[in-house]
């Protein structure tokens, strides 16, 4: 049993979660990148949108497409700082730690993992 399975099993459960699905080219995308690629463009994304105390346009600065992270972040409610919050106890208003944003990059692995051996 994952750390993570209590949090999927709850993501499972939401209406609005549970319909992400990687489409064939974002499938492709991480194919063709490779596990590493993504997981370093997680988290770009995480520290560049997510990890300041008061993100720009915080709760519309993840796109709902056009990405492989994009899609997973909806999935796993790591969009924005209200739904790590809501979802993943992490507080608003507060600068991510290091050790917060690799909690993050690793939720949105195990569920493009998931994704890709589904």
């Amino acid at each position: 049993m994952s750390d993570l399975d209590p949090l999927f099993s709850r993501l499972a459960r939401s209406t609005f979660r549970s319909r992400f699905r990687l489409g064939d080219k974002e499938r492709q995308y991480c194919w063709d990148k490779g596990p590493e690629t993504i997981d370093r463009h997680a988290a770009d994304f995480v520290e560049k949108r997510l990890a300041p105390a008061h993100p720009a346009n915080d709760g519309k600065q993840t796109p709902m497409r056009g990405h492989p992270v994009f899609i997973a972040q909806h999935a796993t409610a790591t969009c924005c700082r209200g739904c790590l919050a809501k979802w993943h106890n992490i507080p608003q208003g507060v600068t991510l730690t290091a050790p917060q944003q690799n909690y993050i990059v690793s939720v949105i692995h195990h569920w493009l993992v998931l994704q890709m051996n589904a």
